[in-house]
């Protein structure tokens, strides 16, 4: 490392504009990354805070099972509580609507989960405990209390009926609107006041069954709840979208560093040829060469993931934002990797260099 590290003392100007690089694509992947965990968790926090094994949807005759038109009927639900290894079946109602403080001309868009109250394992379970215990009161996730400006004890108005707030809490959304629970029968009358059949929308089991089987007898599909996230559209879409621009950011980086080292070490090569010719081993050389990539990648990432931390703090105010291992230190990993891959690709000079270039046989 002894020539690696006068290297970047002489050459401080080319190692300071790749780091730059570096550092300025890892804040775009931090951030891209952290966008799409919030977007993601603004369409599906609700979903995966379903009970059961398995989430069941009505299975359409065209096209992929959808939160948007699924409907399970009494006989459906019924047949999903006999078939042999069921242990439980909660029906669980979901549809998108507006809410509005009581007398304001201003609503708000929620989604209205119509939810029993005797689940098993409700406990704990963020989405289970705001279920409320009449008819005539609604739970509020969070984020709808913060629309709606209210609080435990208040009244709004949904679809032209009057509910009592009965508790509020979690930060629980479904398709980027904040959730609103109900017992399953206002929901069922609230479903259908806007179009709805006023039926489950989704049924979670839980227990070991034959699943393929039940599903074909019922007319379902029973998913895990990962697996079931494709059955809402915009989810596959944004997530699909986001996910494709930072693969992309991976590649560049990899060609970026790739591209730097490569003419680097090219410039170099007589060099490169001197240390061969003087005793130098090809293995030294390398680890020469990719201790250096790594001390630029560390430096460059470690900057750019500080940038992310405290930008992303900022942005997580006014953006669906996440900041946590798997939108940060999980891609500054990724990029590491891919960084000294490409690094790897400019050892060719540093392998086949000859000590006789060195002596001036080809001068």
């Amino acid at each position: 490392m002894f020539v690696a590290w006068r290297e970047l003392r002489f050459a401080r100007g080319r190692f300071l504009l790749i780091g730059a690089v570096v550092a300025l694509i890892t804040l775009l992947v931090g951030f891209l990354a952290g966008l799409t965990g919030g977007l993601a968790a603004q369409n599906v926090s609700s979903v995966l805070e379903l009970p059961g094994d398995r989430l069941v949807l009505q299975a359409p005759e065209n096209g992929d099972p959808s939160f948007a038109t699924s409907s399970l009927d009494e006989s459906t639900v019924a047949a999903w509580q006999q078939v042999d290894g069921v242990d439980s079946v909660t029906p669980v109602g979901i549809v998108q609507s507006r809410a509005a403080v009581d007398g304001s001309d201003d609503p708000s868009g929620v989604a209205l989960y119509g939810l029993p109250t005797d689940v098993p394992g409700a406990d704990g379970n963020a989405l289970l405990s705001l279920a409320p215990s009449h008819d005539d009161e609604v739970g509020l996730s969070a984020g709808a209390a913060d629309a709606l400006g209210v609080e435990t004890g208040d009244t709004i108005s949904i679809t032209g009926t009057d509910y009592t707030v009965a508790q509020t809490g979690g930060d629980l959304w479904f398709s980027h609107t904040p959730v609103v629970t109900m017992t399953p029968a206002a929901w069922s009358e609230a479903s259908q006041r806007v179009g709805g059949t006023g039926d489950p929308t989704v049924l979670a089991v839980s227990g070991a069954p034959d699943w393929d089987a039940a599903g074909t007898r019922t007319g379902t599909v029973a998913d895990t709840p990962l697996a079931s996230l494709t059955a809402l559209e915009a989810f596959q879409s944004e997530i699909g979208s986001l996910g494709l621009m930072i693969a992309m950011l991976f590649g560049i980086s990899a060609l970026v560093v790739g591209a730097f080292f490569t003419v680097w070490t090219m410039q170099r090569a007589g060099d490169i040829a001197v240390l061969k010719a003087l005793g130098a081993t090809t293995g030294s050389l390398v680890v020469d060469a990719l201790g250096q990539a790594t001390i630029v990648l560390v430096v460059g990432i470690g900057v750019g993931l500080a940038a992310v931390l405290g930008l992303g703090a900022l942005a997580g105010q006014a953006l669906p934002f996440v900041v946590s291992p798997l939108t940060t230190l999980a891609p500054a990993a990724v990029m590491t990797v891919l960084g000294l891959a490409g690094a790897a690709f400019a050892l060719r000079s540093v392998t086949q260099a000859d000590p006789l270039t060195a002596l001036g046989s080809n001068r």
